[in-house]
């Protein structure tokens, strides 16, 4: 009867832990990635993924508009940024502040569609249905972000300056609902390009493979939630998606590649699963340095 109580007592206070304390536990990781060609200045990349914004989550817009301070010359958003349907004015105000920065974007399934309840069990399931909710105001959001001047790479590519070099961005729509087309945007990165990234929101190997084999330097995701519950010193159980779960977050080289991958774990949950452990909700600001 001890050991019962113990028992539940230990599994009450970890739910509690990771639904009220470590999903708060907003965090900046930072990584250097050596794609510059030698002696370059050094360029800076904030990447966001995942917010999966409600309308009173003002805690996590907060911490999001202050990342303004790391002074990016770029700002990546690979995603799922909404997770209600009046989620708009809330989104806008984490990244408001960022708008006067360059920036890009793609879509997540969630962008489109709402989030409907399932058992988050059903994630260890190899296959499983996928199941989406109310439409979502994504042509708002798309709308702000345009008018920004950030670039909309759903299936789209383009060539810019930043920081004072060329850089050749592409991306996908959302592979995890099959709106992705790269044979749109596909083709070698030109000679030109000082710098090359592409953009996906869920990191399906067969669309990561495509993009290295185009010669890009950095290929950018999120979608897994870093595994958002983990366990201690082994890490991520799942992805959902096919990517494997030692590459679940942060900074990989892509296999047979040049490439390298980062995989944001991303700041916010699914709503209906609102809870982390062992995995804190991030941003990541990357540091591209010479090779």
């Amino acid at each position: 009867m001890r050991l019962a109580a113990a028992t539940a007592a230990v599994g009450a206070g970890t739910l509690a832990y990771a639904s009220l304390v470590e999903r708060n536990m907003f965090t900046l990781r930072r990584f250097d990635v050596p794609v510059l060609p030698p002696d370059a200045e050094p360029l800076r990349i904030l990447h966001l993924s995942d917010m999966h914004m409600t309308p009173d989550q003002r805690r996590k817009q907060a911490w999001v508009a202050s990342l303004a301070a790391t002074d990016p010359d770029l700002v990546v958003v690979t995603g799922d940024n909404l997770a209600h349907p009046d989620a708009v004015p809330g989104a806008l105000r984490a990244l408001q502040p960022l708008l006067d920065f360059p920036g890009a974007f793609v879509f997540g399934s969630n962008d489109y569609r709402g989030p409907v309840w399932k058992n988050p069990f059903s994630y260890l399931l190899p296959e499983r249905e996928y199941v989406q909710g109310v439409d979502l105001p994504y042509e708002d959001l798309r709308e702000v972000l345009l008018g920004a001047g950030w670039a909309d790479l759903n299936n789209a590519r383009t060539t810019t300056k930043i920081g004072g070099r060329v850089v050749e961005l592409a991306g996908v729509d959302d592979p995890h609902i099959g709106r992705d087309d790269w044979d749109q945007v596909a083709g070698p990165v030109p000679e030109q390009a000082e710098l090359s990234v592409a953009l996906t929101h869920s990191p399906e190997p067969r669309i990561l493979d495509l993009m290295a084999a185009d010669g890009f330097d950095l290929l950018l995701a999120g979608h897994t939630h870093g595994g958002q519950v983990c366990v201690p010193f082994v890490g991520a159980l799942v992805t959902n998606c096919e990517l494997p779960t030692s590459m679940a977050k942060g900074l990989h080289r892509w296999p047979g590649s040049d490439s390298w991958l980062h995989v944001s774990a991303g700041i916010g949950t699914h709503p209906t699963a609102p809870v982390r452990f062992a995995c804190r909700p991030e941003a990541s600001l990357l540091t591209l340095i010479p090779r």
